[in-house]
């Protein structure tokens, strides 16, 4: 079910970092497959080195049956498929997220329906709009780096607002003894 009004912005949970996410957890919630944004989610934005953590976490989410695919908006194709190949999972260039062709599009690679995946980002109006939109599941992640398009930056205040106003309405809470924020309705 697609989120409407003010929640088409709302994720489903939100966590510091990609590898704050159990891939068991998942599985045992029915996702088989995981759509991931590239930039300050997975690496800090414009960069190509992929830290540690994240390549361990990408191997556990393969390890425990996760299909995965990257799904951008850069323009630079020529590092998207260099990362990807480096991870080994499928990409989808060009995406414009939120717009749903390139989700789409990842779910077709995937052989998945948005019932079975999650959308995971660092950005609620690419990321989590998107994915809400296609009725998946969105989980936000805080962003790795400071350093990010202006563009970003100014939309990052409207962020905070949305999070802020989230919690305070009781959509979303902190939940005892993890680092996640889980939204505690789908309506």
């Amino acid at each position: 079910m697609t989120k409407r009004g003010w929640l088409r912005w709302c994720p489903d949970e939100v966590v510091p970092s990609v590898s704050d996410i159990d891939p068991a957890r998942l599985v045992q919630q029915g996702i088989q497959a995981v759509l991931l944004d590239l930039d300050n989610t997975l690496v800090p934005w414009q960069q190509v080195d992929v830290p540690g953590t994240v390549r361990r976490w990408v191997e556990a989410m393969k390890d425990a049956g996760l299909r995965l695919c990257l799904v951008s908006n850069t323009r630079r194709r020529g590092r998207l498929e260099i990362l990807a190949k480096e991870l080994g999972i499928a990409y989808v260039p060009k995406a414009f997220k939120p717009r749903r062709y390139g989700l789409r599009q990842a779910l077709e690679q995937l052989e998945s329906t948005p019932q079975q995946a999650v959308m995971i980002g660092d950005q609620i109006f690419t990321d989590v709009w998107g994915g809400n939109r296609m009725g998946m599941r969105t989980i936000l992640v805080l962003p790795m780096a400071r350093r990010e398009f202006i563009g970003t930056k100014v939309s990052r205040l409207v962020e905070r607002i949305l999070l802020w106003a989230y919690r305070r309405a009781g959509v979303l809470k902190q939940s005892a003894g993890t680092h996640e924020t889980i939204l505690t309705s789908k309506e």
